[in-house]
This record gives C-alpha cells, sequence and structure tokens, in this order.
C-alpha cells in the first residue's frame, strides 16, 4: 500500500494558523510524524486563496524538504501552480492532480514526461463528477491514453474515481469500488487511490467510517491511499486488513505492529 500523509493542508485548522502565522514548528512537526509513521510521501496542500497559493506552496515544501527526505505529493486545483511549483522539489515525487478537464492533462503531462514523477489523476471531466463506474473508467482510460502518448506509463499513474462522502451519498463506497475494480481490471498496472477521509466529511465518529472504508476499498483492490498515518486507528485498520487479504507474509508487519504496541487499545486474546 502506497501511504501518502494527508496532514499538510490548509485546509486544516492547526495548518492553517500555521501557515498564517509563519510557524515552522508546527510543519515540522507534522512532517517528521507522519514520516515516522510510515508515509511514502507527504501531500501539501496550500488551501489558501488563489492568489497566495504559490507563495504559500513554496513555503510549506521549503520548510519539509529541510526537515525529512520524504518524495512530497504537491497538491494543487490549478495546473500552472503545479508546473511552476515542479522546480523546487528536491526529488521526483506526485503531482496531485489532473483530471480530463480544461486542457488540465495536456499542461502537466509534457512537463512530466521526461521525468519521474508520478501523477495523480481525478475522474471527472468537462461534465463534472459521475458516480456511474463506467463513466468513471471511460475518462480514466481517456486520460490514460493521453498519459501514453508523452510516454508516461500506467505504473506512474494513480487514478482517483473520487471517494464521496457518505452523509450525501449512501453508495459511496460501491460507487467507488464498483469503479476501482473496472479500473484494475483493464489496467492492472495503473494504480488506483483515494482521498480516505472523503468518504466521512459531515459525519460523527469519522474514525470508524474511515477505518472500515479503508479495510473494504483494500479488499476490492486500493493499492494507495492518502489518509492520516498518525492515527493509531487508521494505521491499525490497514496491517489488519493487509493480514487479512494474505498481503503480509506470514502476518509479520502485523505482529511487528503489535510488538511495537500499536494495538494496545484492543484486547490481547
Amino acid at each position: 500500500m502506497v501511504i501518502i500523509g494527508e496532514k499538510i493542508n490548509g485546509s486544516v485548522g492547526v495548518v492553517a494558523r500555521a501557515i498564517a502565522g509563519r510557524d515552522e514548528a508546527v510543519i515540522r512537526r507534522l512532517a517528521l510524524r507522519q514520516t515516522e509513521l510510515g508515509a511514502d510521501y507527504l501531500d501539501v496542500a496550500a488551501g489558501t486563496s488563489p492568489e497566495k497559493e504559490r507563495e504559500t506552496l513554496e513555503w510549506l515544501i521549503k520548510i519539509i524538504q529541510d526537515t525529512v527526505d520524504t518524495p512530497l505529493c504537491i497538491d494543487s486545483p490549478d495546473p500552472q501552480v503545479l508546473a511552476d511549483i515542479l522546480p523546487l522539489a528536491n526529488k521526483p515525487g506526485i503531482l496531485n492532480s489532473v483530471s480530463d478537464e480544461n486542457g488540465k492533462c495536456e499542461l502537466i503531462f509534457p512537463l512530466a514526461a521526461e521525468t519521474e514523477w508520478k501523477i495523480i489523476a481525478l475522474t471527472c471531466d468537462n461534465k463534472g463528477i459521475s458516480v456511474a463506474a463506467g463513466t468513471r473508467l471511460g475518462i480514466a482510460a481517456a486520460i490514460i491514453e493521453k498519459a501514453a502518448a508523452f510516454g508516461i506509463t500506467h505504473e506512474r499513474l494513480f487514478i482517483d474515481p473520487l471517494i464521496t462522502a457518505v452523509c450525501t451519498n449512501e453508495n459511496s463506497l460501491s460507487d467507488f469500488t464498483g469503479a476501482l475494480i473496472m479500473i484494475k481490471k483493464r489496467y492492472p498496472a495503473v494504480h488506483v487511490i483515494g482521498g480516505l477521509s472523503n468518504c466521512s466529511f459531515g459525519m460523527p465518529c469519522r474514525t470508524l467510517l474511515n477505518q472500515h472504508f479503508l479495510s473494504l476499498a483494500m479488499a476490492a483492490g486500493l493499492d494507495s491511499v492518502i489518509m492520516d498515518p498518525v492515527s493509531v486507528n487508521i494505521r491499525s485498520a490497514l496491517y489488519a486488513a493487509d493480514a487479512l487479504l494474505g498481503k503480509d507474509r506470514n502476518c509479520r508487519n502485523f505482529l511487528s505492529a503489535y510488538r511495537k504496541g500499536l494495538f494496545k487499545q484492543w484486547s490481547v486474546s
């Protein structure tokens, strides 16, 4: 499972306050803690007004890279911002994100073509977001074909079929996993990713919903996730699902986590 740590996002209160007050210590702590707990990439999102986004990302990236060596997942809805920020990264990471709308692929793919950067691609187009699995597959196919034209291989693509909030769509899980299964069947080398916390937005007991969504999505083939690696409950769900799905040889990772005390909130029986 490829884990992208979600904590450094300006839409989160503590990070928004750190950005406003230029509190480097908060950002350093989040970067270090997520890295220590197994994040393969660190998502970095400004979450500010468009006119402040580029400056904020520059500030965040400098602090993170001064603190840890973990590659970045640079997050912006504006493809031009992604293009401008790309040279600031010390090493290739993930660009988050493109979609099949308004020429986003045509701007980002040429920039990434001759590099080792990976790309998250959302299954939406100029018609918006569809819950139909077949439509999401069609958009994914269009994006994958455009990427191939620039020599971007399937392995470098993370297709995001878009997790919706269960409070507004009770079929959030089945809509997501339906598209996931179809995409992986046609393009087995492509990664499928999701922003886990989206499923519980607006609901109580969010961690509980996130845990079970993660386990069920992993059973359907999810192989990468944007999540909170600091959450003991979320990490526990990931280790347990890997063990039960036969992806943890001899349950080594599960047992290692147990010995380190990750599961101490549960009975040893």
